[in-house]
């Protein structure tokens, strides 16, 4: 096992130990290795990582880090030598490999230290023959951090979260969120009270969270950092006040204050100094290309808390994968940068009204001219992942293929600029990204393009990405490397000629390395003039001689070094490339966002043209109607099935101009009717409408919407102890108590995880509440279908139904949204439609009969007029009603137990029932 990192610190401290033999009586196994000494101090220097110790084309880890990279990684456990008399566990992987195994590790939620090697060998060996190579660790491989391609989701940002506090008097405090994404340069703050921090964690979906560590250990928190998920890093509270934040934020960019970035709170600069402390920490020297930090005051998008995000699949269903979400059914996107800023805008659809008119209009623009979308998307299809590039190539992390990124996805910016600048008159968004679009110098790409090969390798070192022709020296010295035989073939050519031997021939072998050779009798006339002046005599055999020459000792000197020069050179080629390229590090950053804003607007202007997508009207108002709505996901799943989708109808608009809220609309109807699916879509062509997209209706006034809520689905919390219904009243609770008239709501089926009289009493309030103090806008759909007496007593709350029908004692489901109430549930219908046993559901339908009739008798119904319950809510200042007698004959039923019963004990307990009726 691995000691411990204080045993680890002192081992390290102790070199004469490490270095030199054992003494006298010792046990040799006990003795450390000059290796194994550097690996535990450089082990020590980085407890919480997993070691990457670099030993020729490998990676190799030792003790504990070999055991959990075995078992993580599949790799066999194996072991070398011995420390304190113990067998030393190991397992290595080959460094050109390294991603795919660091890909798991962080997968995982491992860190990983990468050490390498940073001097030659050679060097190690000229102090001494035991000396060994100095190794020290690189950076710090962490979830949040990572910049390699074959690390990263295209498609997804890859954040890094720090979280500073800021105490108020009243003992509350507000929380400065900083989110880093070294990958691209995203760099942006905001500052939260605390119940609004899920909230925007859920819309940026971090990778990973660093904090100071008196806000990792606080107990109020603890519960928060278990719901996330997430690695959560704690730092040393050293260097993270407000005042050490701004010092390295300033220069960091090179500025003498941040005035000019905007007005950031203190909570804000300490977040924003955190999370820079931990990128400089964990790249260790290496600068990423990072945007001066932007202010997010999270009053200019829609808030959506994470069950709502989760219960609408927005960018995820609930077995967590992209396919079936609303973000993998609208992407028509065709470049990374492209998609990611999309996922953005669709975890933070806007609320200013002109802001999403604006991007409507670059999308409008685009769904009327067909013939300059497809040229830009089929321009835009071949523009790499340029931001990433540059960031890799800002930390020395890049590559060939990232210069051949840069210049393909700036040649293509270059014809994407022609083609908006044919057009006389464009949108706000449009022109912006065009403007950035046209500060690309010119040459930079045409120099890449001239400079770099066809066929690039992966990494630098691997050498030959430099075109043929672009630098003679080099492709003399590929000559010499790749064609030796052909340039001593021609030297070997030109001295059979000149001395007049056709039998004279250049060889090759380990003693002599080139050489000459020519029969005896023509070697003797080469130990005189003028031919010794030329050859050098080497070796004298039976019957020929041997020789050797200036010119050929050179080739041979030029040959053997040729291919460490050539990649010198080419290192030197990259290394000016590179040059270049950062030296225009902004210009390439805006003209990355804006070839981003342009795939956006396009990949939506080619889903509304080719859906049939309209463009929505948002503005200020409590207005919400939507004609012809339909679910864009399931739409989509049907389409694939050669199936229509039913429209359906919606209005929540306030009832009158001089109303205050919007309504509150009842549906009921069976199960699997579509109930859920037009709660759902709506609130979908919410988001859409205000994240800048056309949405699927034939019309839509959608005002503005600034909080969304949903309580769609049925889930328990086994590992916090919560049950379904806990769970279902623990998100309806956070709805009533947050819910303003511009929020939306869609509920679904509250109350059914508890007895009848409590369910429906929830229920009831629930209605209540949203209607007198929330006054926003809802959807609830229910089996109550008591509830639906509201309607005639609340001002906004109306009722509609699920069209059904049955077809030959068969129930057949329309899908069809109309005012009304649902004459029944149907349950029984659905129930044998999933498959159960036909006995149990003809015994169902009898004991439907029993109770129906018992219902007519003395209907439930009826006694809602009566109840002080059921009647219609008071302002605040009425006194709380008086609860009616128990019903017996409803506390009998809620006491049976029907999936326990035998028929004969259901019998005997229905002859009960209708003794109390």
């Amino acid at each position: 096992m691995l000691p411990s990192s204080a045993s680890l610190a002192d081992e390290a401290k102790r070199p004469s130990a490490a270095m030199t033999p054992a003494a006298g009586g010792r046990d040799e196994s006990a003795r450390v290795t000059p290796m194994m000494a550097q690996y535990i101090e450089i082990k020590a220097a980085n407890p919480d990582c997993l070691l990457f110790y670099r030993m020729g084309d490998f990676y190799e880890l030792f003790f504990t880090d070999a055991e959990i990279a075995s078992r993580t990684l599949g790799i066999v456990l194996t072991k070398r030598g011995k420390h304190q008399g113990d067998d030393i566990p190991m397992c290595g992987v080959p460094v050109e490999r390294a991603d795919d195994y660091l890909q798991r590790l962080i997968a995982a939620g491992h860190r990983v230290a990468v050490c390498e090697q940073i001097e030659d060998p050679a060097e190690a060996k000229k102090r001494g023959p035991k000396s060994v190579v100095r190794r020290d660790v690189v950076r710090l491989v962490t979830p949040g951090t990572i910049t390699e391609e074959r690390l990263l989701e295209p498609g997804r940002a890859s954040l890094l979260v720090a979280v500073a506090r800021r105490k108020l008097g009243d003992a509350s405090a507000l929380y400065g969120i900083a989110a880093i994404d070294i990958s691209t340069g995203r760099f942006s703050v905001m500052e939260a009270p605390q119940e609004r921090l899920a909230i925007e964690f859920a819309r940026l979906e971090p990778r990973e969270i660093v904090c100071p560590d008196a806000i990792h250990d606080d107990p109020a928190l603890q519960g928060f950092w278990r719901e996330l998920g997430l690695p959560v890093t704690p730092l040393a509270r050293e260097g993270l006040d407000a005042a050490s934040a701004e010092r390295r934020l300033r220069e960091f960019f090179g500025v003498a204050t941040l005035d000019a970035f905007g007005a950031f709170s203190r909570a804000e600069i300490a977040a924003a100094g955190a999370a820079l402390a931990y990128v400089e920490r964990t790249q260790f020297g290496a600068r990423p290309p990072l945007s001066p930090p932007v202010r997010d005051t999270g009053s200019d998008t829609m808030l959506i808390d994470a069950a709502t995000r989760a219960n609408l699949e927005l960018t995820r269903t609930l077995a967590g994968e992209r396919g079936g979400s609303l973000l993998a059914a609208i992407d028509r996107t065709v470049t990374p940068g492209g998609a990611r800023l999309l996922a953005e805008r669709l975890a933070g659809p806007l609320t200013d009204p002109q802001a999403i008119a604006a991007r409507h209009d670059a999308v409008a623009a685009l769904v009327a001219d067909g013939a300059l979308r497809e040229d830009l998307q089929a321009a835009l299809a071949r523009v790499p992942d340029i931001a990433r590039a540059l960031a890799r190539l800002a930390l020395d992390r890049g590559g060939p293929r990232d210069l051949a990124a840069l210049g393909a996805g700036l040649t293509a910016a270059r014809a994407i600029v022609a083609m908006l600048l044919d057009r006389a008159a464009l949108p706000a968004e449009l022109s912006k990204a065009s403007r950035a679009l046209s500060e690309i110098d010119p040459d930079l790409p045409a120099r890449l393009d001239a400079t770099l090969a066809e066929e690039l390798p992966l990494n630098r070192r691997d050498g030959r990405f430099v075109r043929e022709g672009h630098d003679p020296a080099l492709d003399e010295l590929r000559l010499l490397q790749v064609d030796s035989r052909k340039v001593i073939a021609q030297l070997q050519a030109r001295y059979a000629a000149e001395t007049g031997c056709r039998t004279l021939r250049i060889k090759h072998n380990a003693m002599l390395g080139y050489f000459v050779e020519v029969p005896q009798a023509v070697g003797e006339d080469f130990l005189k003039e003028p031919w010794r002046a030329i050859f050098v005599h080497r070796q004298t055999m039976s019957d020929a001689m041997r020789f050797s020459s200036v010119e050929l000792g050179g080739l041979e000197a030029k040959i053997a070094s040729a291919a460490d020069r050539a990649l010198k050179l080419e290192l030197g080629i990259f290394a000016a490339l590179s040059e270049a390229v950062l030296a225009q590090v902004e210009p390439i950053k805006r003209a990355a966002a804006a070839l981003a804003e342009i795939d956006v607007a396009a990949g939506l202007a080619e889903l509304a043209a080719r859906e049939g997508w309209v463009r929505p009207l948002v503005d200020a108002s409590e207005a919400f109607t939507i004609a012809g709505g339909r679910h864009p996901v399931v739409e989509a799943a049907l389409k694939r099935d050669g199936k229509p989708f039913v429209a359906n109808e919606t209005d929540l608009s306030p009832p009158g101009d001089g109303a205050k809220g919007g309504r509150i609309c009842l549906i009921t109807g069976p199960n699997m009717a579509g109930k859920s699916t037009f709660l759902r879509q709506n609130a979908l062509i919410a988001v859409l409408a205000q994240m800048g997209a056309f949405v699927p209706a034939t019309s839509a006034r959608i005002g503005i919407v600034d909080r969304l809520f949903s309580r769609v689905g049925a889930a328990d919390d086994l590992a916090r102890g919560r049950s379904t219904f806990m769970v279902e009243m623990v998100e309806t609770a956070a709805i009533l108590n947050q819910a303003g008239p511009r929020a939306l709501v869609i509920l679904d089926e509250i109350g059914r995880g508890t007895a009848t009289f409590d369910g429906l009493s929830i229920a009831w309030a629930a209605i209540e509440h949203l209607h007198e103090v929330n006054r926003c806008r809802g959807l609830f759909a229910t089996h109550y279908h008591e509830l639906t007496a509201l309607a005639d007593r609340l001002e906004r709350v109306s009722n509609a139904t699920v069209r059904v029908t049955e077809w030959k004692g068969e129930v057949v489901f329309l899908h069809e949204v109309v005012p009304g109430a649902a004459d029944r549930s149907y349950g029984i219908q659905v129930a044998k439609l999933a498959g159960l046993p036909p006995a149990v559901v003809e015994r169902a339908r009898t004991i439907l009969g029993e109770l129906e009739k018992s219902e007519r008798e003395k209907p439930v119904a009826s006694l809602v007029d009566d109840l002080p319950l059921f009647a219609a809510p008071q302002r605040r200042a009425a006194a709380p009603p008086v609860l009616p007698a128990e019903d017996p004959l409803r506390l009998a039923l809620d006491g049976l137990d029907l999936d326990e019963m035998t028929p004969r004990e259901a019998l005997e307990a229905l002859y009960r029932l209708k003794g109390l009726g």
